[in-house]
Order: C-alpha cells, then structure tokens, then sequence
C-alpha cells in the first residue's frame, strides 16, 4: 500500500476530507429511513384491511414492528447507498486529501 504525499511539501500527513461521502450517508439515512417507514405502513395497512385474524392489538403491534423494521432496513440500505455514491464524488470530483503540515487541498487524480 502506497502512502499519499503533498504535492507541495513532500509530507507523508496526510488525511481524506470524505466530505461528500458522509453528506451522502446523512442524507441516504434520511430518505431511506422515512421512505422504508411509508412502505412497512402501506404495507401493514394493506394487511388490516384484508383481516383482523389476530386482533386489534396484534394489528397495531404489527404495524408498529413494520414500520420500525422498515425504517431501520430503509436507513441502512439508504446509507450505504449514499456513501458509496459521496464516495465516487470525493474521488471524482472534490480536493478529498488535505496537507497537515502546509494546508494543502488536493486531489490524487491531478497528481498521480
């Protein structure tokens, strides 16, 4: 494994930004979340009306469970999804590594 140097000072202290890639993760957490927690409620709704098998407390039970569970499922699966795409833009896009020594912004692509 290749250590990343300053282009400007040669200095081995380095760090990555991962701004885009935590932004992503923010906001894919969010959506997915909220939209994992719609689907578990249309669904769990869907289910009420078909038939009271269990109950009244064993719908509201279910329903609760769904949406909890689909909005957990929905907040990871929305994540990593936003990572992975904040990821590309850190690498692709933005200045990701900064010089701890001279300040320097920069991007391996124009170095490398």
């Amino acid at each position: 494994m290749t250590t990343t140097q300053c282009p400007n000072c040669q200095s081995a202290s380095v760090i990555t930004k991962d701004f885009a890639r935590k932004f992503g993760a923010l906001i894919g957490t969010l959506g997915g979340a909220t939209q994992g927690a719609q689907g578990a409620l249309a669904g769990a709704e869907a289910g009420a009306v078909m038939g009271l098998v269990g109950g009244p407390v064993a719908v509201a039970a279910s329903t609760m469970t769904g949406a909890i569970l689909g909005g957990l499922i929905g907040a990871a699966t929305g994540c990593i999804t936003g990572a992975k795409l904040g990821e590309i833009i850190d690498d692709q896009v933005l200045d990701n590594y900064g010089c701890l020594n001279c300040g320097l912004s920069f991007s391996c692509r124009h170095y490398a």
